[in-house]
């Protein structure tokens, strides 16, 4: 007996409850989805494991599930100081036609959306959409891309604020930014106009590479009564390890954008 005519039979037995439909003999497999991950981090490092397990979960909770209905296709060490890779990875991605891209970072998404225009991107976070052009509008997003903003108009002031607030003293402040995307630039021209009123100069430190930062927090110690500001970057977070090692190297009070930097020993 066929296993269709068992599971006839079992439903039949049931007592021939009202409107009760006989099962399909031949079920039909799910569609498998396909999700594309562009991540700025390595695999291996905690901040990538804790996003993307908080991803998969959230995906599960909603029904979908690696394996069964749902596939991903990862590329890590997307980091912004080497955009050839980059670019390399979103064409990758983009050819395996995915349903949409996660990118983990906004200067990621900006380069994925320069390599399509109809694969839709989600972004966990970006420094300033709509004035890197990734966003129409903050209300109407338009095109193939969409996520979170993290550019509060208050938020710069406030790193500023929570410096003073935790070393008084402090009257030079270095910034750490990425100079070649907008967020950083718009950040730092935030915290020096804050800094204007209260007489606090300020400096930046560009991210292009781990001897940059080094060499730049190493010269600005030079003089007392310094502190350190990180505002969010992908780049940041990627060397967060040499920040952190170099500010408690130096002594420097420093105020970090994100939890994983005091977990890795920012204070």
């Amino acid at each position: 007996m066929s296993i269709c005519l068992r599971r006839r039979e079992f439903i039949a037995a049931l007592g021939s409850v009202a409107g009760w439909p006989l099962a399909v003999c031949a079920q039909q497999p799910e569609r498998m989805r396909r999700i594309g991950v562009l991540w700025p981090q390595a695999e291996a490092d905690p901040d990538s494991q804790s996003r993307i397990a908080s991803l998969r979960q959230a995906l599960k909770d909603l029904g979908w599930t690696e394996g069964r209905n749902l596939l991903f296709d990862y590329r890590w060490g997307a980091s912004a100081d080497d955009r050839d890779r980059i670019r390399r990875y979103a064409m990758e991605l983009a050819a395996l036609a995915p349903d949409v891209i996660v990118a983990g970072s906004g200067g990621i998404a900006i380069e994925l959306k320069q390599t399509s225009r109809t694969v839709p991107i989600v972004f966990p976070t970006a420094n300033d959409p709509v004035g890197t052009g990734l966003v129409e509008s903050l209300a109407r997003p338009g095109g193939n891309a969409t996520g979170f903003s993290a550019n509060e108009t208050e938020r710069p002031e406030k790193f500023l604020e929570l410096l003073r607030q935790i070393a008084p003293s402090v009257t030079r402040v270095a910034v750490i930014r990425n100079p070649t995307r907008g967020g950083g630039i718009g950040n730092f021209g935030a915290i020096q106009a804050a800094a204007s009123p209260l007489r606090v100069e300020v400096s930046p430190i560009d991210l292009r590479d781990v001897n940059a930062i080094e060499q730049g927090v190493a010269a600005f110690a030079g003089a007392p009564n310094g502190g350190v500001i990180v505002p969010p970057a992908a780049l940041a977070t990627t060397h967060r390890d040499v920040i952190v090692k170099v500010a408690a190297r130096y002594r420097l009070p420093a105020v970090y954008p994100l939890r994983i930097f005091v977990v890795d020993g920012g204070l």
